[in-house]
């Protein structure tokens, strides 16, 4: 199976990037594209559908190592307005913030500023990855610009993979946070299977999704489904059983995601946030419209759309799945 951001190319130079002799000589290549996060948005090409733009040297004649983050070297789908660039190449990120203003001009004249999210459908696997850690690593500096210990300024080290205090010398590090996401299936007395899916008042009128939930700490993967669904939906769960995991730097999770069978059916949402959930058969499933759809009816009406879960998470892949008959016990 492929899901989305988990098609990273890149080498992502581990050992290499502490080396400040080796990681200069990368970043002073003139093969070496960049890049740029804008308020967690990159920047696409205006007149073609969402081909990213990766940018070179000379397009950045001010932009200086210390203010970049390496993210590998590989290769990358798009390379924009670069031409005659080689089949792999280093690739670095930086903030749009950190770029001088007639700069930041110049991109938005050569470009279109997009959310990943909203264009990954018409990424390929591997821009969606490269652009996904490359939001994640810049809003990582971002949010950590200060010491954890001691509250003092930090600044970036090991190639924008660290920071360390600039008075106590602390080193930080990006940390990715393990959420569970769980396609709970039950066979009711009806003879019919029907899994079990909720859905925020937030979201798309009419879009539902599996249940997930952040690991605590001092708890294993199983325990946290199980938890999870309980206290979302007060449904009681046995056999958890792994399927597959997917990268979501939104801004630093890692999605795992499970099956598991229900031993209860009662579903009570009055003790989380979940605006509503709901039993569904493969016979329901078959009959929602894709999270692309514009239709929009009204939340009264007897001819509610249901709609999928987002295409480019791992809920869609899921639910298909399980629609599908390549997953579950039933």
């Amino acid at each position: 199976m492929t899901l989305a951001y988990g098609s990273m190319p890149l080498d992502r130079g581990t050992n290499q990037r502490k080396n400040k002799r080796w990681l200069t000589a990368e970043f002073n290549h003139q093969d070496t594209l960049f890049c740029v996060i804008h308020e967690g948005m990159s920047l696409f090409e205006k007149a073609a559908e969402f081909i990213p733009i990766y940018l070179n040297k000379t397009q950045l004649p001010t932009v200086n190592l210390n203010s970049c983050i390496y993210l590998g070297k590989g290769r990358a789908e798009h390379q924009g307005g670069v031409k005659n660039q080689p089949a792999t190449a280093a690739i670095f990120a930086i903030d749009y913030n950190k770029l001088r203003f007639s700069t930041q001009q110049a991109l938005t004249e050569l470009g279109q500023w997009q959310g990943i999210r909203q264009v990954t459908a018409n990424l390929s696997a591997i821009d969606a990855s490269i652009l996904a850690l490359a939001k994640g690593l810049v809003h990582w500096h971002i949010s950590h610009q200060f010491c954890g210990h001691c509250g003092n300024a930090n600044g970036a080290v090991e190639a924008g993979h660290a920071r360390r205090c600039s008075d106590c010398r602390n080193m930080s590090f990006p940390r990715t946070d393990p959420a569970v996401i769980m396609l709970v299936e039950k066979m009711f007395a009806d003879g019919t299977p029907r899994c079990l899916l909720g859905r925020q008042a937030s979201w798309a009128k009419g879009m539902y999704s599996t249940l997930a939930g952040f690991v605590d700490p001092g708890e294993t993967l199983e325990q946290a489904v199980s938890r999870e669904v309980v206290e979302e939906t007060a449904i009681i769960v046995e056999k958890p059983q792994y399927i597959a995991s997917q990268p979501w730097p939104f801004p630093a999770s890692i999605m795992l995601a499970f099956t598991a069978i229900a031993t209860s059916e009662t579903i009570d949402i009055s003790q989380d946030d979940l605006e509503d959930a709901q039993w569904f058969s493969r016979e329901q499933l078959s009959k929602f419209t894709s999270n692309s759809s514009v239709t929009d009816v009204a939340a009264n009406s007897e001819t509610l759309q249901y709609r999928m879960s987002s295409s480019d998470s791992i809920s869609s892949y899921l639910i298909t799945a399980w629609l599908n008959k390549e997953i579950g016990q039933y």
